[in-house]
């Protein structure tokens, strides 16, 4: 079976990495005349995870199952298949500013997230706590106490939600462990970010420099208001005068800018919105699950030009599945 067993594998991206910066920039960038080829191999890599049309994952494909296009254009495709057992160095990012005090009892399913990486005796596990200030409460570790006891002891925030300022934070951490580690950011946060400095394109840059993958686990804090009332656990934030319609309103608005969700799409990472225990703990699952279940393919474009260029990854029969793959890459050049 040629599923790609390690996500990213750290060496063979890195490698190509030296080549292409996979960067999919949203803000423009003044294109350079000359390309510059700083590798040897001159690879793009594309992690790419296959769902059906169940959300379940399909095994057993091979390079010719897949057609990559580089601005339109159909490349040659390979498919590398990685020993088993890489270790995984994975930053759990969870927000504790703004509502999300509300939503730490729907998030205990993180536990047994945990166990399963710390029971192979190779993960090491960083944790991140973000409002209006990114903090380090625990680095990388293999202790799994440790790290259960940070995430089972979340404490309130402030008024903040730097979303994009704890990714590159937790992305810089990634950058620091071995390159033949596995590197994973599980971002727990809202769907809007509040406050942060660090730019969408220079974060989503720096995921595919570090060749992290990005789970995202996203709650809507109108969402979650409305759905608390329903159940009568608002004691604080809502009372008989609020105007439903209204955070349903707002509740659309809010998605429609949702931070976690467009990082995810630009990187080929997964992004899933919870609003329950139970929905938390399947996708926590799901996370685990799909750790080792990646395909990894490259390509080798030829003489391509300066800039970005967008990738489409799909399968030459669409009705097999659904393809999550980063979307683009940067070659860089001179002036």
């Amino acid at each position: 079976m040629k599923c790609w067993a390690k996500t990213a594998r750290r060496g063979s991206l890195h490698r190509a990495g030296n080549t292409f910066l996979v960067l999919l920039l949203l803000s423009g960038i003044a294109v350079p005349q000359e390309t510059i080829l700083r590798s040897q191999s001159n690879v793009v890599l594309v992690p790419a995870l296959v769902k059906d049309q169940l959300g379940g994952l399909v095994y057993g494909l091979e390079a010719k199952d897949f057609i990559v296009e580089d601005d339109g254009v159909e490349q040659p495709v390979r498919l590398d298949e990685a020993p088993e057992g890489q270790p995984i160095s994975l930053v759990v990012a969870i927000q504790r500013g703004r509502r999300a005090y509300a939503e730490f009892p729907r998030m205990q399913g993180l536990k047994s997230m945990l166990d399963p990486l710390f029971t192979l005796g190779t993960a090491r596990v960083a944790v991140v706590e973000f409002d209006s200030h990114v903090d380090l409460t625990r680095n990388f570790t293999k202790d799994a106490t440790l790290a259960e006891d940070d995430l089972r002891n979340l404490q309130q925030g402030d008024d903040g939600a730097t979303i994009l300022d704890a990714v590159d934070y937790s992305v810089k951490l990634l950058q620091k462990e071995s390159e033949e580690r596995l590197r994973v950011l599980l971002l727990i946060s809202e769907t809007r970010d509040h406050g942060s400095h660090a730019k969408i394109g220079d974060t989503v840059a720096a995921i595919g420099q570090s060749n992290a993958v990005m789970y995202a686990l996203a709650f809507s804090p109108s969402l979650s208001n409305i759905l608390d009332t329903g159940r009568g656990t608002n004691r604080n934030e809502m009372h008989n005068g609020v105007d439903i319609m209204d955070l349903a309103y707002r509740t659309a608005q809010a998605m429609r800018k949702n931070i976690p969700s467009t990082i995810a799409s630009m990187t080929g990472g997964e992004y899933e919105l919870f609003a329950t225990r139970k929905k938390f703990e399947v996708r926590v699952n799901d996370f685990t699950n799909h750790l080792h279940s990646r395909y990894l393919l490259s390509f080798a474009p030829k003489n391509p030009h300066p800039g970005l260029h967008q990738i489409r990854v799909r399968l030459k029969e669409a009705a097999e599945g659904t393809v999550l793959a980063r979307s683009s890459y940067w070659a860089e050049g001179t002036k």
